[in-house]
């Protein structure tokens, strides 16, 4: 599986099913930089207040979005375009790039004409890329700040020859992300790291501290998004790459560069070169 780390939560995950290549997109948020509104609103830190996002998409986004195929969205409502914006949902509609996503967010994303794959509700189920898929739930802050969040869900994927891969979505650290990978044993887990918060109210993103305590729970390998994109999530790649050499996580967790790609197997990680077409995947693959 070659993963393609393109900005904020926006990933693109290239698999073989059924003979077929797939490019999945997670969380298209795809507008240029400093386009979208600020998430922080009060000067308490002293800082003037910057529109998102703060970084530019990577120079190969075109040639990764080209082998796009579908769309898996974890949350999209009460205005979290950090995850779905204009410039993602044009892309969705004028490619006609069917969307999976919860039935919650169906009818939203029906209005706004994309083709709309509805799952079946919580618990694991078949779903037509091959294998399987388990929603899992977020909780995306916690205390008042929570009761205006849309909490959403993560997904594990479960897809033939290849890696199971833990998509958690924005989430602090709870016990069904614990059990997620503790019990499910994913293969590789894409978490958020960006300690996300607003100027009042707790953290709404888990943090550099917490993927260390998420790598305690299992073996596997551990994907670092959230990261320098947006005005309000302030942890740095810097802390995180602190934290792993602290830790000695080195060989199992990858804080990627915006553009980054890396090729996943059941039992590695390998660097995988950017280049524009598919041959990339069969290439790493041999290596």
């Amino acid at each position: 599986m070659l993963i393609t780390h393109l900005r904020n939560a926006t990933i693109v995950l290239e698999f073989e099913s059924q003979g077929r290549p797939v490019g999945l997109l997670v969380d298209p948020m795809l507008a240029p930089r400093a386009t979208l509104p600020a998430l922080r609103y009060l000067r308490l830190t002293g800082k003037a207040r910057q529109r998102n996002p703060v970084a530019e998409l990577p120079d190969n986004t075109e040639a990764v979005l080209e082998r796009v195929t579908h769309a898996l969205i974890t949350h999209c409502q009460r205005g979290h375009f950090d995850h779905l914006d204009r410039a993602g949902k044009r892309f969705l509609r004028e490619r006609q790039i069917p969307v999976f996503c919860m039935p919650h967010d169906a009818a939203y994303l029906r209005q706004r004409g994309l083709q709309t794959v509805a799952l079946e509700g919580p618990g694991r189920q078949s779903w037509p890329l091959g294998g399987q898929i388990t929603p899992v739930p977020c909780v995306h802050g916690r205390g008042w700040v929570g009761r205006l969040m849309e909490h959403g869900h993560g997904y594990l994927l479960e897809l033939p020859g290849n890696p199971s891969v833990y998509l958690a979505g924005d989430t602090v650290l709870t016990p069904a992300v614990r059990d997620c990978l503790q019990r499910l044993q994913p293969g590789v887990a894409v978490l958020p790291a960006g300690g996300a918060r607003f100027d009042l109210g707790g953290d709404i993103l888990m943090d550099a501290h917490d993927m260390v305590r998420a790598a305690a729970c299992w073996p596997g390998q551990l994907v670092v998004n959230h990261l320098e994109a947006l005005d309000h999530c302030p942890t740095t790649r810097a802390q995180v790459h602190a934290l792993v050499a602290e830790h000695g996580l080195g060989g199992r967790l990858w804080v990627p560069e915006d553009g980054a790609q890396r090729v996943y197997t059941d039992t590695c990680a390998i660097p995988a070169p950017e280049v524009a077409g598919r041959p990339a995947l069969a290439s790493a693959q041999a290596a």
